[in-house]
């Protein structure tokens, strides 16, 4: 499986070339074109197997209920995807690693990839965030997405991201929900509210625009249907 990720930053689309009989699975709705021998099947997990439960946590941790899987025909084929927003992508390739997502960031992979379901606990509902994260492991490709452009950072210690520009992080390293400024009332007044404050040795990915800022920035203005 070949991944170019083209148009980047700022409106970056994924061109998977698949050799014959290779698999893709993505998210729902993801898929901007493909080539017209390539099979497409949906289910709510893994090719092949249900999971009316895993299809419910996706859909709690900002994914879609159902995800498909694109089989190529005996030619190989490509498939165009891209995600809701404008923004990023990078391709993480895993080697029996854990990739930590947050929920709306994972837009692709390789079969042989896991996606699992990472409880927060209420430090993320208080943050604004979801119950879940992906959590993925396994060997094969991934294509994370981002509203923004995404960027790494090197953590050897303590970093400090504001909780809605997280994209992903390596399981190596811990995080609490906590203020951002001095007290409540300054980090609220001041607009920042929470953040995450990261903690340990491993490489975080953050996202250059806050989605959920957006939103809220043109809601008012958006007539009513």
């Amino acid at each position: 499986m070949q991944i170019e990720i083209q148009m980047k930053p700022g409106c970056s689309v994924a061109k998977v070339n698949l050799a014959p009989g290779e698999v893709l699975t993505s998210e729902g709705g993801a898929m901007i074109a493909m080539s017209n021998d390539v099979n497409i099947t949906t289910t709510t997990y893994k090719k092949n197997s249900g999971g009316i439960m895993k299809g419910l946590k996706r859909m709690l941790s900002g994914e879609n209920f159902f995800i498909n899987h694109f089989t190529a025909g005996g030619n190989g084929g490509e498939v165009y995807l891209a995600p809701t927003l404008l923004g990023d992508m990078f391709v993480k390739e895993l080697h029996g690693d854990k990739l930590i997502v947050q929920g709306g960031s994972y837009l692709a992979s390789e079969p042989d990839i896991e996606i699992d379901f990472n409880w927060q606990g209420l430090k993320s509902i208080f943050s604004g965030e979801g119950l879940f994260w992906l959590n993925l492991n396994g060997h094969g490709k991934v294509i994370i997405n981002s509203y923004g452009v995404i960027y790494p950072v090197e953590v050897d210690g303590e970093y400090i991201v504001d909780t809605g520009h997280i994209v992903a992080f390596e399981p190596s390293l811990q995080f609490n929900i906590t203020k951002a400024g001095g007290s409540w009332m300054s980090s609220f007044l001041g607009g920042e509210g929470f953040v995450c404050r990261f903690t340990g040795k491993g490489t975080l990915w953050c996202q250059s625009h806050n989605p959920g800022s957006f939103g809220g920035s043109i809601g008012p203005s958006l007539k009513p249907m």
